[in-house]
């Protein structure tokens, strides 16, 4: 071919940086240490270098306005003017103070009251909720029905010039207007957000003439709700909203970009659309190929996300190149262009950063860098030939099958125990109201017991003590020692607000999956391979590369001593099977529910380790239970069968005076309500500050049984709520739910706030609790129970 190199795209990259610098940024500016003018100043240094290293590596289609100080969707929402109006806004520019307050809430008064609880503390942050079946978070929109909209930002276009500056160009990225308000939440629920598509609309014409007018000659729109669901109404909102927007600016060309899933039953309508290419996800749906190379039009740019833009495995370079030369062949190399599957977001930045990974397990991962370079070696190779890339598919192809006949993957006794699985492993022996009463004996509880979900804050003295640990500089007994006077410190401190329930605080623990990763077989860990999850969180997800099991216990020794030290019950804390496997890089060669069984076993050993020390309450979170349903309700049934056995899997050795409890986040509960349900703990806990406490009402409709501790505190947002507020959702609670129900808790766990929030916050919660028994006509508690 005459190509150099077919061309190659990347849909987005990561923003944190190479060493966090994002993250410190933004909090030295949160906290008042880092002028706007710094963070601005680190922001556009990162931008800078990722469109340089993007560029070196030979990405042709380089992103541009990828970047966000918080999140893409919020980044919308703003741009476009959907701003409620208890943030204040005045219709001017949008300062990164209300931006932030959308993102986290504010502290400060003056802001009027609109839909949101207002109590002269400041206001709440929008609701926050998983994107997709991944676990990067984003706002919520949300819009009224006489929302006015108006491009109040101009983003897309100044970051397309900023790079342009630099001799850069770029392909700018948007989110797409269906998605926007497919994704948007209506305030009343009155009517659908995207009834309000018409208006919306002239918002992204007038980007797109802006964009064009700077120089532009592609955008790609992000419209991944096409691998959802979608009513002839919503594939109907797409024609119209494209035949729009494709004839708003001459010249300009527009990828559409769709991931996470297949089109499926989309196909023909996002192939009609008069887009100049479409972006399909050929690694999460390898199978759509044939089907969407018949349905786009001839000369139409089809983009084919080969390289897996949400795991970690080194790709099979020369089957790619097989499956999809004659593709390339058949349609001509304008045609045709290999991009990831979808933003490099969700990965790591770099593997050279891990100079401590075992060697062999190295050899066979690929990072985001490195996935630049997997994705020019492609377009090289399928424009050239692949004599031209030889050395590089060989490469590929040796780290492939060293992997697949390592003998670090493949444990026969843990595929032993899998075998031997049987159904009395999954059941818990009576019923729960059998259950109820025996666990009421065992520790008397008053009514509406407080407790918090399991983490308290790791302060600077935490993290610096486990870093002088981890370097060699603090000794094990001297660590154990330090580790001792916080739980020591945070046992007393709930006794002494009253809390009913009592955790240890895990200031032991660096991560909730992490914590247990590394004490599990199976398992790798990384030194800098930071993802974003929300804002400046950002973690480090486990490496799952071989068969899991735990060969010693956990964390019976941590909960003995919490519980030595206290007359209240203390949780035993341990991370679910589902969510251990949807927060980490998972092995792509056996069935994901094969791995989370494996998990299972593993928890339930340590469920029974606890049991048998004594342990009256043990908490299996699985927060990431709902994120990993799939996007395709035909899917659901199946995801939902083995997640819920694998829970019970854990649980289901207990005897019935051992009270299980379980933790959720960010749950649209109304479709699973069975599945949690047949879960079958005896409490659950979930948030709902946010939402308040809508999410109750999928419990109410089904009459659900069990025991639920609907989140009061909004844990995500430095906001201080005062009782009444808390009280005021509880009452909504009430509506919804039983007294004899309801457990009165935070949010999530308190790991990332400060003692300063938290202290107020979980006594407001108690004085809540306080207030409601009074009420209710119960016996004032005992100081030590306030």
């Amino acid at each position: 071919m005459s190509h150099q190199t077919l061309p190659v795209a990347s849909l987005g990259f990561p923003r944190i940086g190479r060493h966090r610098e994002l993250k410190f940024a933004l909090e030295g500016y949160w906290s008042g240490k880092v002028t706007e003018d710094d963070l601005l100043e680190t922001a556009k240094r990162l931008r800078a270098e990722n469109w340089a290293l993007q560029r070196d590596l030979g990405i042709t289609r380089i992103p541009s306005s990828d970047f966000s100080f918080y999140d893409h969707v919020l980044d919308t929402a703003v741009m476009v003017g959907a701003i409620p109006a208890v943030y204040g806004w005045n219709g001017g520019n949008v300062p990164l103070s209300l931006y932030f307050a959308m993102a986290r809430g504010s502290q400060g008064d003056g802001h009027a009251d609109c839909g949101h609880a207002h109590h002269g503390h400041g206001v709440p942050a929008l609701e926050m909720t998983k994107w997709f079946d991944t676990n990067y978070h984003y706002m919520v929109p949300e819009v009224s029905e006489d929302q006015a909209f108006r491009l109040t930002s101009h983003k897309p276009v100044d970051h397309f010039l900023e790079a342009k500056a630099l001799g850069i160009h770029t392909r700018p990225v948007v989110l797409g207007p269906v998605t926007f308000l497919k994704l948007a939440k209506a305030r009343p629920a009155t009517f659908k957000p995207l009834d309000l598509l018409a208006k919306l609309l002239p918002v992204y014409e007038e980007l797109f003439g802006r964009l064009g007018a700077a120089g532009a000659d592609w955008v790609q729109v992000d419209e991944p709700v096409l691998a959802l669901d979608l009513t002839e109404g919503e594939r109907h909102a797409f024609k119209m909203a494209y035949e729009r927007l494709a004839a708003a600016v001459p010249g300009l060309k527009l990828m559409l970009t769709t991931y996470f899933g297949a089109l499926d039953d989309n196909l023909a309508a996002a192939a009609a659309l008069p887009v100049a290419g479409l972006h399909v996800d050929l690694v999460r749906a390898p199978e759509q190929l044939d089907a969407v190379a018949a349905a786009v039009r001839a000369g139409q740019v089809l983009s084919l996300g080969v390289i897996d833009g949400r795991n970690i495995w080194r790709a099979d370079l020369a089957a790619i190149v097989d499956r999809l030369a004659p593709l390339v062949s058949a349609r001509g190399a304008d045609a045709v262009e290999v991009a990831a599957s979808c933003s490099l977001l969700h990965v790591p930045i770099d593997l050279a950063l891990e100079t401590a990974l075992d060697g062999d397990l190295k050899g066979w991962l690929a990072f985001a860098t490195q996935k630049l370079g997997e994705l020019s070696t492609l377009g090289k190779g399928l424009a050239q030939g692949k004599e031209a890339v030889r050395e590089a598919l060989n490469d590929a192809s040796k780290a492939v099958a060293a992997r697949a006949s390592s003998p670090k993957v493949t444990d026969p006794l843990v595929q032993g125990r899998i075998a031997g699985i049987d159904d009395g492993m999954k059941t818990r022996a009576s019923p729960f109201e059998q259950r109820r009463t025996l666990q009421a004996d065992a520790v008397r509880l008053p009514l509406f017991p407080t407790t918090t979900i399991g983490s308290f804050p790791q302060t600077s003295e935490v993290r610096k003590a486990r870093a002088a640990h981890a370097k060699g500089e603090l000794s094990y007994m001297d660590y154990q020692a330090f580790l001792r006077r916080q739980t020591g410190l945070v046992i007393r401190w709930q006794e002494e607000i009253g809390l009913d329930v009592l955790v240890h605080g895990e200031f032991e623990r660096n991560d909730m999956v992490q914590y247990f990763g590394e004490q599990l077989a199976g398992f790798a860990f990384t030194r800098h391979a930071w993802v974003q999850s929300y804002g400046s969180r950002y973690v480090r997800p486990p490496i799952i590369f071989g068969d899991v099991s735990r060969p010693n216990p956990m964390t019976v020794e941590w909960w003995k001593y919490a519980q030595s030290l206290t007359q209240k019950p203390v949780k035993g804390m341990l991370t679910g099977p589902v969510t251990i496997l949807n927060w980490s890089f998972v092995r792509d060669d056996l069935p994901r529910e094969a791995i989370c069984r494996q998990i299972a076993l593993a928890i339930r050993d340590e469920v029974l380790d606890l049991e048998k020390a004594g342990a009256k309450m043990i908490q299996i979170d699985e927060a990431a239970l709902r994120e990993g349903l799939p996007l395709r309700h035909k899917d659901w049934q199946h995801y939902l069968d083995w997640a819920v056995e694998s829970f019970r899997l854990c649980s289901g050795g207990v005897a019935d005076r051992t009270q299980i409890h379980t933790h959720m986040c960010y749950s649209e509960f109304n479709d699973i309500i069975a599945a949690i349900a047949a879960m079958d703990a005896d409490v659950i806990s979930i948030e709902t500050s946010r939402s308040k406490m809508e999410l109750l009402d999928a419990f109410r409709n089904f009459r659900y049984p069990n025991e639920i501790g609907p989140g009061v505190y909004d844990i995500h947002s430095p906001r201080v709520p005062e009782v009444d507020e808390m009280t005021d959702l509880l009452s909504l609670a009430r509506l919804r739910l039983e007294d004899r129900q309801l457990w009165i808790n935070p949010d999530c766990g308190l790991k990332t706030r400060r003692w300063e929030e938290v202290r107020p916050a979980l006594a407001n919660m108690v004085e809540a609790a306080w207030r409601l028994r009074k009420a209710g006509g119960s016996a004032e508690p005992a100081a030590a129970s306030r």
